[in-house]
């Protein structure tokens, strides 16, 4: 499959996706500061079920009958693209949220949302997209705010080392590399496949929940006393994973992805302000390299 050219100031995602980026740039910010004494499963899991709570009563009654899928046309390789998607949607989440609680979000988050460095060589493979010029300087800018949020002084070669070493670092890569094959799942099965935002939004979100909740029990934390704090941010994950699904419905994963994952720029400034983590300015620059990579990919 090849994917015909898009321009950004035509796709109707891209809307989607802008509102996305502020979104989970915003709750990714709210997790460090308000959730970091809960473990990722058990904070996956009570999410999850407040965003379903919420999501369920308004989604519901917009499903379509006309358009739900026919299982007939559902053999292994369409079932393959949503429990992957699921997947690698947990995966990424869980390794994300390891990161945060072993470095600094305005470290973490840029290194994190480099996931269209990762989309691109996925669709090329895959869906036969073609990369222009601009798209490659996009990869390389992008690749190298990784190198700028690790640099502090002295050698030039030390920020790849960390890079390569850092716990954090390592976790926020590997959860791009999981997001990004997420990413891609998403737009095969709302694109492909024509599943419906208002049923993909919760088979993503139990989905995630029921992988999850096997691990959760085991270092199950009591969560009664931030209940209010718990429904509030399921019903910003609720917003987020809608706005993101329409995104992908409407948009490749190559032009929706770069522009969801401007997010970073949210969090690197809501952490450098309010929480004044160390080395802010170059985290800072880091993330705008990211930002500027990432629209070049995009365009």
């Amino acid at each position: 499959m090849v994917l015909g050219p898009h321009s950004l100031s035509l796709s109707p995602g891209v809307g989607y996706a802008l509102a996305a980026a502020f979104v989970w740039g915003t709750y990714i910010f709210v997790l460090k500061r308000y959730f970091s004494d809960y473990p990722g499963t058990v904070l996956t899991v009570v999410v999850n079920a407040a965003a379903v709570a919420w999501y369920l009563p308004v989604a519901v009654p917009r499903v379509r009958a006309a358009g739900l899928p026919v299982a007939s046309s559902f053999g292994a390789v369409e079932v393959g693209i949503v429990v992957g998607t699921v997947l690698t949607t947990a995966a990424a989440f869980l390794l994300f949220l390891r990161a945060l609680d072993v470095g600094e979000v305005s470290y973490v988050a840029p290194i994190n949302k480099v996931v269209p460095v990762f989309v691109l060589p996925i669709e090329v493979l895959v869906l036969s997209q073609r990369l222009t010029p601009l798209q490659v300087v996009g990869v390389v800018v992008a690749t190298l705010a990784v190198y700028v949020a690790n640099y502090r002084r002295g050698s030039l070669l030390d920020p790849l080392r960390k890079a390569a070493t850092a716990r954090p670092a390592q976790l926020a890569l590997v959860s791009a590399v999981c997001y990004a094959v997420s990413d891609v799942g998403k737009r095969l099965a709302l694109q492909e496949l024509r599943i419906q935002p208002e049923l993909w939004v919760p088979t993503v979100l139990l989905g995630v929940l029921v992988v999850v909740l096997p691990l959760a029990f085991r270092e199950w934390t009591p969560v009664r006393g931030d209940l209010l704090k718990f429904a509030v941010a399921g019903a910003g994950v609720a917003v987020g994973e809608h706005v993101t699904s329409l995104a992908f419905q409407q948009a490749p994963a190559s032009i929706a992805s770069p522009i969801i994952n401007t997010q970073a720029i949210v969090a690197v400034v809501l952490g450098g302000i309010v929480l004044r983590e160390r080395a802010f300015a170059t985290r800072l620059v880091a993330a705008g390299l990211a930002v500027c990579g990432v629209g070049l990919i995009a365009v």
